[in-house]
């Protein structure tokens, strides 16, 4: 039986793995289909990593670090996880793609979340040339240009914001005349002078060349209208990877709100003892890498304490 199970090999997963096994713990596996690293490694340029002065894209700034976390004994298995289940004494069962199934003492679970895409062309194209979902890691990138958010909930205006105090303009492109976001939040992007609203309108296409993004166009109530940002950020909600976390009945075998994010407290622990999420699936997560690692050495000291009690 395994002291510790971890679903995800991103930040959280890997950081959870090197704290588990530093801490202690001799069977520790986690569990990640392709090469660890998580959804970082898609970014072109990261410059805000604590202790990292120099830019790197995500696939360089991870390269290091399974070695790293697998130094202690970490054992990575290159398996899908179908689901987690709680077995009759408290422990967990791993549900394995290939049909076969590992128990575990504890578990923790960083499976992070999927952007929405909003589905104009060239989005796909052009991600990580232009087009991105996270204006904390990229908006700087931008600094005294104009760029274009889409979206119309909490997070889009919040980002518009964001992005004012560093661009030059934001066209806010929303596809309805009023917001989902707090009336506090939408106050605020009115009273911008940066931002300009783009309202009953949808993004049709972004286009550019072999350097990025060039612009993006506009559908309108009057026809297509073009914008030349270089810059499109696209905040339209995520969706969590939480299915690893449900019942066959569609059902979670842990608490989650009601956009699906798993619910835990400040030791990353969900109401059900032994199992912990972490990263960008877990409630209130600002997905950013250095808080990812930070819940994943969270919820590894809890672990640890955990499975010492049980033993």
């Amino acid at each position: 039986m395994l002291d510790v199970a971890i679903i995800g090999g991103g930040p959280a997963g890997l950081t959870a793995g090197l704290y588990a096994t530093r801490g202690g713990l001799k069977n520790v596996t986690m569990f990640e289909k392709g090469m660890p690293g998580g959804q970082i490694m898609n970014s072109s340029e990261i410059e805000n990593y604590p202790g990292i002065p120099e830019v790197k894209s995500g696939m360089d700034m991870m390269a290091t670090w399974p070695e790293q976390c697998q130094r202690f004994g970490l054992k990575h298995e290159m398996v899908n996880i179908g689901k987690v289940s709680v077995n009759e004494n408290g422990t967990f069962k791993i549900h394995k793609d290939d049909g076969t199934t590992e128990d575990a003492i504890s578990v923790i679970v960083g499976t992070g979340s999927t952007p929405k895409r909003a589905g104009f062309k060239g989005e796909n194209e052009f991600f990580g040339r232009g087009v991105s979902t996270c204006a904390t890691c990229d908006g700087f990138f931008y600094k005294n240009k104009e760029v274009t958010v889409i979206g119309g909930g909490d997070t889009a205006l919040e980002e518009a914001v964001y992005l004012a105090s560093i661009c030059s303009k934001v066209y806010l492109v929303h596809r309805r005349d009023s917001f989902r976001a707090a009336p506090s939040t939408v106050e605020r992007a009115e009273k911008n002078p940066k931002i300009e609203m783009v309202l009953n309108s949808s993004p049709d296409e972004v286009f550019g060349d072999a350097m990025g993004v060039q612009g993006i166009r506009i559908k309108t109530k009057d026809g297509i209208k073009q914008l030349d940002t270089t810059g499109v950020f696209v905040f339209i909600g995520n969706d969590v990877n939480n299915g690893v976390l449900k019942n066959d009945d569609g059902s979670f075998i842990c608490d989650v709100n009601e956009a699906g994010e798993v619910v835990v407290d400040l030791g990353m622990k969900t109401d059900v003892e032994g199992l912990f999420a972490t990263g960008d699936m877990r409630l209130s997560a600002p997905k950013q890498v250095v808080v990812a690692a930070g819940d994943g050495s969270t919820a590894a000291i809890g672990a640890i304490s955990y499975v010492m009690e049980k033993r």
